[in-house]
């Protein structure tokens, strides 16, 4: 796949401003569409949209298929009539700068609950056919995956929010009796979780229509590995290294990195690969259709784990005891391909790159990634992959991402000989309020086909600014907002100027 010359910016929706402490998928999300179009740019880069647990991470979601309903726009389901101005009688004082997710879990939640209490009312009188129409043949469509969510969902509700791995043997082992029970006891729990995964979608459909239409596409974000605390795993425990009480055996992570001197130990099951090649790698077949049904361009994150992974024993304390295992990469690609024909991939290319990595990506003619918070850390213009004379055009370049600093804050805290390198190799001396618009013009000259900027960058925001710490569970990870009014006309002019200047803009 070979992505035209454009360029595009990385917000997370919950990054939005809003009314209710998180961003939604209603009238700032538009507001933001239009912003992005007036600016010249073609792509909205956003993270995994699953719904959110402990940690409050994107790439930790209770499902790889379902959407977070903490982006449902409240005040849409008033204009629809599924919510009443009663209803908005207490509202929290909610912070315009950060989420609090643990407020967003109690107030959110009896919002969410309300618009469902009040669908149930309106369909008992024969009202809202219509929705109920749409309703049972979502529920159809999407029965490959929304059954078990929903009842994971009610289950985990009702053991206190425990993980599934601590239920009863039984619901944990899914024993056909369990579950049936399970689900009539929890009928009606079933199909409050599944109304908001309509909500969900109708509203990021329509989001996705309404950038369509302003010629802005989406890039969307699939982490390679599930939660351990996931519907995918409780209810494909075949596809993952589980024991026969559902407690994994080996577990995910990477080595000893740029970004920790332990390793990341993320904790997720590990796929049982070969178990995966046998059904014809029918989980990730579906996984890749879904994506696509929210996404223009994917992201693939951890790439490298389709080649080899870093498996951990089960349990740790770091990741730095494990080893690296190969991975059905290849098969997997190719039983996709033949599914659904050639994927709109981007490969996260980041981390331990191998020969078999470099293969993977290059066999599938994937773009990979480059940072360029990452070109400056060595002295040999000739060696480092992300200096600008070295990118290639098959390539998204970005500033920073989600695990970066900002990159005001990076040059600020950069190691002297990081800066001694960048102005060694830009004939430059940026000063702190400078650089970041400077790393933007190098992103944006750059050969790469994409250049993509996280919103802190063109905002020119320092490190308490980030979205996340990579390693850290702080209570500023995830929890980022912009605030109302910071996309200035002046601002838009001054990207769309450099992305007409590079050759970039939108047509």
């Amino acid at each position: 796949m070979s992505i035209p010359r454009s360029s595009g910016v990385l917000l997370h929706p919950t990054s939005l401003p809003g009314p209710y402490g998180i961003g939604e998928l209603g009238e700032e999300a538009r507001a933001f569409v239009d912003w992005l179009a007036q600016a010249g740019q073609h792509y909205w880069q956003v993270m995994p949209l699953g719904p959110t647990g402990y940690g409050d991470s994107p790439y930790q979601a209770f499902s790889a298929f379902a959407g977070n309903p903490y982006l449902v726009c409240l005040d849409t389901l008033r204009e629809q009539g599924l919510l009443f101005e009663n209803d908005f009688d207490a509202v929290p004082d909610f912070s315009a700068d950060r989420v609090d997710f643990g407020l967003q879990y109690i107030w959110r939640n009896q919002m969410l609950s309300r618009a469902f209490s009040h669908f149930e009312a309106a369909r008992a009188e024969g009202e809202m056919a219509e929705l109920d129409a749409e309703f049972q043949a979502f529920c159809g469509d999407e029965s490959h995956w929304l059954g078990d969510y929903a009842l994971f969902m009610a289950l985990k509700n009702e053991h206190g929010g425990l993980a599934w791995n601590n239920w009863p043997l039984p619901i944990r082992r899914r024993e056909e009796a369990a579950m049936t029970e399970a689900r009539e006891r929890l009928k009606r729990e079933i199909e409050r979780y599944s109304f908001q995964q309509l909500l969900f979608f109708r509203q990021w459909s329509a989001i996705r229509e309404y950038a369509a239409g302003k010629g802005v596409l989406i890039i969307g974000d699939i982490p390679i590995f599930v939660a351990m605390d996931s519907s995918d795993a409780w209810a494909n425990p075949e596809q993952f290294f589980f024991d026969d009480e559902g407690q994994p055996t080996v577990v995910a992570g990477v080595p000893p990195d740029y970004f920790s001197e332990t390793g990341q130990l993320w904790g997720n099951p590990l796929y049982d690969w070969d178990a995966m090649n046998k059904d014809g790698f029918k989980w990730w077949i579906r996984r890749f259709q879904a994506s696509l049904k929210l996404y223009d361009l994917i992201r693939v994150d951890h790439f490298r784990g389709f080649a080899g992974y870093w498996e951990i024993p089960y349990p740790a304390e770091t990741a730095m005891k494990g080893e690296w295992k190969p991975a059905l990469g290849h098969e997997m690609f190719a039983a996709v391909r033949e599914a659904l024909g050639d994927l709109p991939i981007i490969a996260e290319d980041l981390g331990v790159i191998t020969p078999d990595v470099e293969k993977l990506r290059d066999d599938y003619n994937l773009p990979g990634m480059a940072v360029l918070q990452f070109a400056f850390g060595g002295g040999d213009f000739a060696v480092n992959a992300f200096l600008p004379h070295n990118l290639k055009e098959n390539q998204v370049v970005y500033t920073g991402t989600h695990d970066n600093d900002t990159t005001r804050g990076w040059w600020k805290n950069a190691e002297e000989m990081e800066r001694h390198t960048f102005r060694l190799y830009t004939h430059t001396d940026p000063s702190e309020e400078t650089f970041a618009w400077t790393l933007t013009e190098i992103a944006f000259e750059s050969k790469a086909n994409l250049a993509v900027v996280p919103l802190q960058d063109l905002l020119n925001l320092g490190s308490e600014d980030r979205m996340n710490l990579p390693g850290s569970t702080g209570p500023e990870n995830w929890t980022w907002r912009y605030r109302k009014g910071a996309l200035t006309p002046a601002l838009a002019e001054k990207l769309r100027g450099l992305t007409e200047q590079t050759r970039r803009a939108a047509s």
